[in-house]
C-alpha cells in the first residue's frame, strides 16, 4: 500500500514555479522605491529596468504625485527544431502623498540606467501646488 503523504509531498514541487511566478509579478507591479527628503527638497528614486523614458508618465495633481508606465520587452530564439519565446511586460503605476511643503509645480525628474529620480524642491508655507505632467530629462 502506498501512503498518501509520498502523493501528498509532490504537491509543493508542482505549484512551486506558480508560487515564484507570481512573486517575480507582484515585484514588477511594485518598482522597488526609495524616498529621502533633505533640507532642500524631497528624492524619490524608482527601479525601472527594461522601462523606456517615453513609456513612463509623471504627474502632480492636488499634492499626490503619481508615476505610471509600461514595461515592454520580447526575447525570441529559434532552432531547427525548437521555438521559445521569452516576454516579460506589465503596466505599473505609484503614487505619494507629498508632504504639505513640497513644491510639486518645480518638480524635475532624470532615468538614467533604469533608474528614475525624482525630485520635489521644498516650497515656502502658504503656496500651493499645481497641476502638471513632469517631463523626463
Amino acid at each position: 500500500m502506498v501512503e498518501k503523504r509520498e502523493a501528498h509531498g509532490m504537491w509543493p514541487s508542482i505549484y512551486d514555479p506558480f508560487r515564484a511566478f507570481g512573486n517575480r509579478l507582484a515585484d514588477w507591479l511594485n518598482p522597488a522605491t526609495e524616498a529621502s527628503g533633505s533640507g532642500k527638497s524631497y528624492e524619490i528614486s524608482m527601479e525601472l529596468p527594461g522601462v523606456a523614458e517615453k513609456d513612463v508618465e509623471l504627474t502632480v495633481d492636488k499634492g499626490v504625485l503619481a508615476i505610471s508606465g509600461e514595461k515592454r520587452a520580447h526575447e525570441e530564439k529559434k532552432g531547427d527544431t525548437w521555438y521559445f519565446s521569452e516576454r516579460q511586460y506589465g503596466a505599473f503605476r505609484r503614487s505619494f502623498r507629498l508632504p504639505e511643503d513640497a513644491d510639486g509645480a518645480k518638480a524635475s525628474a532624470t532615468m538614467k540606467d533604469g533608474v528614475l529620480h525624482i525630485s520635489v524642491p521644498k516650497l515656502d508655507p502658504g503656496k500651493s501646488a499645481d497641476v502638471r505632467k513632469i517631463a523626463i530629462s
